[in-house]
């Protein structure tokens, strides 16, 4: 794969068209708080399945990139985050907009969401491959190993305890096995009902998770209320934005780095960016938190350079880094991929295909923030009364759509119910997703890691006695053992010490 492979995207019309659609759909959706780019791009997994694979993967990255960023949209205009990953930015931006500069804070949102997604697609281009070789040399049960570490990863770090995590991990597994055993050739966890024979379907799972339980979550919890600021023009010079770039290039690198950790994701690097910023800037613009520039250039930084990190994992060891490329991922099974050490050696034209996609993104990104984001500050407000319909009919032909079954709809409500729940008691979704993605191919790796030491005299050592399967098995118990409450105690002890 060249870069001419890439650019050559940049000439097909057909392929720019898909992803500026992409990128328009994802400032709208991410702009509106109650609903997600998780959510979209759940969707589109329905929409874009009969699609020619790299044009619903430049749909899918057209969304993914722009979305993360236009939730800092309404977190400046009206103190709410579009997207999690828009959480930190509100700290400064929604302070730096009641002081009459909204614009300011949406054109540094704007301009440093575009360093961060450049920075992190440049970094994937250059570290996908050296990874993909490390990757393969796993055996079965590193990739077991690899696969268990990502979900105690994920329950550890987007759930509030990580008990709940790791059940709603549990959980997902549970789903993922419901089906046709691939070995025995029985029926596993079926409940006696036919339809489940074939295994549970992902489109409805995920549609169900991340759509269905967003608008009954929005109707529990009542109207999105705020005050919609008014956005005024000023002039801003472009180097007084740039000044910062060399430090965003520290808090780009955080981004990708926490973003090619499976389950962290956006809101884990924007907070811990904002943190750094706290203690590299001696001389803020203002305090931090008062409308600090330099609080929003750490965060939207951050937060966009997940998505290359977040990709890494996903393309070299099919692990997905966050419950965006969980869908990602479940779009290449849809089409027929398989990712993992071999892709981009085996599907170069789709790797060329997701950078080619994801930079084309990125300018439009800049473009819409400049251009359009000042101007849908009242689309922010659509009445939930003409939006959640709207979303339900999508969810209902998204699930329908991929088996033309009625049995996928309903699948679809009762996870969508199983979803609200797990929001409103502190479970993990995120982790659940995760699992039921990669439930699968835990369950083949396991039973052909066991199968190959079976044979062997020491099978304690053929199962891990490998230094990446060593590695791999301490990393995911210390990961569990530093989330027993007896030894966290222990820990806050030696640091007050």
């Amino acid at each position: 794969m060249g870069i001419l492979e890439v650019f050559s995207y940049f000439l097909n019309p057909q392929f720019i068209l898909i992803v500026f659609f992409g990128a328009l759909t994802g400032l709208m959706v991410g702009a509106i708080p109650g609903l997600s780019v998780t959510m979209a791009t759940a969707l589109l997994v329905s929409v874009t399945y009969t699609w020619q694979t790299s044009n619903a993967l430049a749909m899918i990255m057209g969304v993914y990139v722009v979305g993360v960023f236009s939730g800092a949209i309404s977190a400046i205009l009206i103190n709410i985050p579009g997207a999690p990953a828009s959480v930190v930015t509100t700290l400064d931006g929604y302070p730096l907009a009641k002081q009459g500069r909204a614009y300011t804070a949406l054109k540094y949102a704007t301009v440093y969401s575009f360093v961060g997604s450049i920075f992190s697609f440049i970094l994937l281009w250059a570290m996908a491959r050296p990874i993909s070789a490390i990757a393969l040399k796993f055996t079965p049960m590193d990739y077991f190993l690899l696969a268990l570490f990502g979900l105690t990863t994920v329950g550890s770090l987007t759930a509030k305890s990580f008990a709940k995590g790791l059940i709603s991990a549990t959980v997902g597994l549970a789903v993922s096995m419901i089906g046709m055993d691939s070995v025995m050739g029985t029926p596993r966890l079926t409940l006696g009902i036919s339809d489940l024979k074939s295994g549970v379907a992902i489109v409805p799972v995920l549609v169900g998770l991340f759509g269905m339980a967003e608008v009954l979550t929005v109707i529990a919890e009542g109207g999105v209320d705020g005050q919609i600021l008014k956005i005024e023009k000023e002039v801003i010079k472009m180097k007084d934005i740039l000044k910062h770039v060399f430090k965003s290039l520290y808090y780009c690198t955080l981004g990708t780095l926490i973003g090619a950790l499976p389950g962290a994701g956006g809101p884990v690097a924007s907070f811990i960016a904002y943190s750094q910023a706290t203690k590299l800037e001696k001389n803020p613009s203002v305090p931090f938190g008062e409308g600090a520039v330099e609080g929003i250039v750490a965060s939207e930084s951050a937060n966009n350079a997940v998505i290359g990190g977040a990709l890494i994992p996903l393309l070299t060891l099919a692990i997905p880094g966050d419950a965006v490329t969980a869908i990602i991922l479940s779009v290449f099974y849809v089409h027929g991929l398989q990712p993992g050490p071999m892709f981009i050696k085996t599907n170069p034209a789709m790797f060329s295909a997701i950078l080619a996609g994801g930079l084309l993104a990125c300018i439009f990104l800049l473009f819409l923030g400049l251009v359009v984001a000042p101007r849908i500050s009242k689309l922010i407000a659509v009445p939930k009364k003409i939006l959640l319909p709207i979303v339900v009919v999508l969810c209902v032909i998204g699930s329908f759509a991929g088996n033309n079954r009625m049995f996928d709809v309903l699948l679809m409500i009762v996870f969508g119910v199983i979803g609200f729940f797990m929001r409103r008691y502190g479970y993990s979704i995120a982790s659940m997703t995760l699992a039921i993605v990669l439930g699968g191919m835990m369950d083949a790796n396991f039973r052909r890691a066991v199968s190959l030491a079976a044979s062997e005299d020491d099978k304690l050592m053929a199962l891990f006695g490998r230094p990446i399967s060593l590695i791999l098995l301490v990393l995911t118990v210390i990961t569990i053992a530093m989330n027993i409450p007896a030894v966290k105690k222990m820990l806050q002890k030696i640091k007050r010490a």
